[in-house]
């Protein structure tokens, strides 16, 4: 770029206005002997936004999106990541990002790749090819509780084939991933996604993500509004300053209107949460620290995996079903690195009680929280979740409690969590039913995606996506459910009780051969890590319908969420997994570290201990997560250790009963429609007829 257009470019961005006596300044934390009140007050006081820069020169003042500490001589400049300098400097996520765009080169520059993630994408190559690297892009939608109406889905369904690698990804929070677009035809294809009732603004980039929320669309009090309240949410915290439409629909602003409460909670700054006459009164121009994830649900369904949020929000009803409030919960994350003890996974921890008619403002206060206090020089340390274990949750409360303008109230008791995939035929309430279809890994592909595409657009329903990377057909009417289910099966999408119970809990990221991060395999391997896992299972003598929850991610970020796993497998080397147990079927406790670098080849030789001594010394339905915390990991190694091979006895009744593959085959598949495995229908035939014989009868 030439020097008269950075000029021209700088004039006209007041973003990037180089004043020396302009520095960026960092409020850390509180004194000791400063009360934030008094701070806020003296603040207040001398007429001092707590949230902008103040130049002594006569250049006017920038709006910052973190605090300026009252005495500025005394501050010390803190230091900022690469992204915190791209973002000031992009004139709200535009620049350099519209530049890059309309070159020749295939892919674009480093700033421009961390400015479209806020746009909802991330710039890729394909890793199993050598050579020069060929990029493209993934885009990944924003779809609040996984609502996708009829046009989205078949608009999607035809970018894939079009300018994508001809499928999509159901992802974990609820969202498309369309994978393989060229950057010359980015355009074409975000336009489209807006056009058709879509969007991708946020996410991906520093600011709020998806909004979980149950995909079941159960007509009831609390489904509802748990839903409702997941949208406002969004929407509260979608980015105002108009880049996203700027950048791929020329300006043209394709929104619904929104609620007015809302807009109302959005314009309030009665306790200074806002940058006043800012195009982003809540992110202002350096938004979030990092990433930030909300989920909404109902007392007793964790499909959302509550407790991995940085905030959590649970609907509480009275005795007649009525919405009351929420339950808030705060400081959840995935996220770490290898052999980095200072990095963690998280579990959120309750905050408080909020009625109903505040929660706009409580999430808003809590978001502000971390966007004032959380770090920005460091990205590994950036999420809330750090900023919580370094303050303590007493002291996070009472900050986000002054923007808040309230205390919390102490949390409701609530029913214990359990995990509800939504599958299966299921009534919604208001005469129609919904179909919940399990897709492995959320990749729907092939003969699959042409099936689901003809009933989508024959009946004209609407769908939602799962957070375990499922899809729920929607709206369908009862005379409807017997062509639907010919057509489901015909394409591969079989009933729940037609699916290995493993494979229904188990979750994969991408990993290779297109994501950066990737260490080793994830999506491409776990169907063949979940049937050596069932032949471990047959062989230490576990039935069919016994299953774990098994999660697997090609690094350690953790985006398929196996920290919460009973057994999760976390990449840490070529063809090598570091393995976690201990989270349990409900997802409510945190895994561990058991072992590091286990080759794949050598799975089995952990897999059979552990799972031969949760068969044999289980208390009666204790899940193998249980287990796992119950026996205690030093013991758990001592059983690997001296494993000599699954006891004679653990399957002395587990007789060769079938000569030949063929007959194999078709008792297994008659025993799968009773949820059985093919030994144990064939035991049961035996110890029939061997009944009958007992009984003095001649026939079964």
């Amino acid at each position: 770029m030439s020097t008269a257009a950075a000029s021209s470019i700088g004039a006209a961005n007041t973003s990037l206005v180089k004043d020396a006596n302009l520095q960026l300044k960092t409020f850390n934390g509180f004194r000791k002997n400063t009360s934030y009140s008094s701070t806020y007050s003296l603040l207040l006081d001398t007429r001092i936004h707590p949230f902008t820069s103040i130049s002594s020169s006569t250049s006017p003042a920038v709006i910052r999106a973190v605090s300026t500490p009252v005495k500025q001589e005394t501050a010390v400049e803190t230091k900022r990541s690469k992204v915190e300098i791209f973002k000031e400097q992009s004139n709200f996520i535009r620049y350099p990002l519209n530049e890059e765009l309309l070159t020749d080169a295939p892919n674009i520059n480093e700033a421009a790749t961390q400015l479209i993630k806020f746009h909802g994408s991330y710039q890729q190559y394909n890793r199993d090819e050598r050579g020069a690297k060929s990029y493209s892009f993934m885009l990944r939608t924003k779809n609040p509780c996984g609502k996708v109406s009829n046009q989205l889905y078949l608009a999607m369904d035809d970018l894939a084939d079009q300018f994508g690698i001809g499928t999509l990804r159901l992802t974990t929070r609820q969202t498309f991933q369309l994978h393989g677009v060229i950057k010359k035809d980015l355009k074409t294809v975000m336009s489209t996604i807006i056009k058709n009732m879509g969007s991708t603004l946020g996410a991906c980039g520093d600011l709020n993500r998806n909004v979980l929320a149950p995909a079941a669309p159960f007509v009831r009090k609390d489904y509802l509004f748990a839903q409702q309240t997941a949208d406002n949410i969004a929407a509260l915290l979608t980015p105002q300053s108009g880049f996203y439409y700027d950048m791929w629909v020329d300006g043209e602003q394709f929104m619904t209107a929104e609620p007015p409460e809302v807009v109302k909670a959005r314009n309030d700054n009665s306790h200074g949460t806002n940058f006043p006459d800012s195009a982003e009164p809540i992110y202002g121009t350096q938004f979030l620290p990092r990433k930030f994830k909300v989920a909404v649900t109902v007392p007793t369904d964790n499909s959302v995996d509550l407790l991995t949020n940085d905030i959590g929000v649970v609907v509480v009803t009275d005795d007649n079903g009525e919405p009351q409030g929420f339950n808030l919960y705060v400081g959840g994350g995935m996220g770490r690195t290898h052999r980095m003890e200072s990095t963690f996974p998280r579990l959120a921890e309750p905050l408080g009680y909020v009625p109903k008619e505040d929660i706009l403002y409580a999430v808003k206060a809590i978001v502000v929280t971390q966007r004032e206090n959380g770090r920005r020089d460091d990205r590994r340390y950036s999420r809330m979740k750090y900023l919580i274990d370094s303050w303590g949750i007493d002291k996070f409360r009472s900050v986000v409690e002054e923007y808040y303008g309230k205390k919390f109230e102490p949390p409701k008791e609530l029913p214990e969590w359990e995990f509800k995939s939504h599958l299966g035929w299921n009534e919604q309430g208001d005469g129609r039913l919904f179909c919940g279809l399990h897709v492995d890994s959320g990749r729907v592909k092939g003969i699959m995606k042409k099936t689901l595409r003809e009933i989508i657009e024959k009946y004209n329903l609407n769908v939602r996506i799962t957070p375990n990377q499922n899809i729920v057909l929607c709206d369908i009417r009862p005379s409807w459910k017997r062509p639907i289910t010919v057509a489901l099966a015909q394409g591969g999408l079989l009933p729940p009780t037609y699916v290995d119970p493993l494979n229904i809990t188990a979750m994969a990221c991408p990993a290779l051969p297109l994501c950066p991060l990737a260490i080793t395999e994830a999506e491409r391997g776990i169907p063949d890590l979940l049937k050596r896992v069932r032949a471990v299972f047959e062989k230490v003598g576990l039935p069919y319908n016994e299953s774990i929850v098994v999660r697997v991610t090609g690094c350690p970020n953790g985006c398929a969420r196996p920290y919460m796993a009973e057994l999760g497998l976390v990449g840490d080397g070529p063809n090598s997994y570091q393995l976690w147990l201990g989270g349990t079927p409900g997802q409510t406790a945190l895994a561990k570290t058991f072992m590091n670098k286990v080759k794949i080849q050598d799975l089995e030789k952990v897999f059979e201990p552990l799972f031969h001594s949760w068969k044999s010394k289980r208390k009666s339905k204790e899940s193998f997560g249980d287990f796992t915390n119950r026996v205690g990991f030093e013991k758990l190694q001592e059983i690997v250790d001296k494993w000599e091979g699954v006891p004679k006895s653990s399957s002395r009744y587990y007789l060769k009963l079938f000569t030949d593959k063929e007959t194999f085959e078709a008792v297994d598949a008659l025993a799968r429609v009773e949820n059985k495995s093919a030994h144990q229908l064939a035991m049961e035939v035996i110890r029939n007829f061997a009944a009958s014989q007992q009984n003095g009868k001649s026939q079964c």
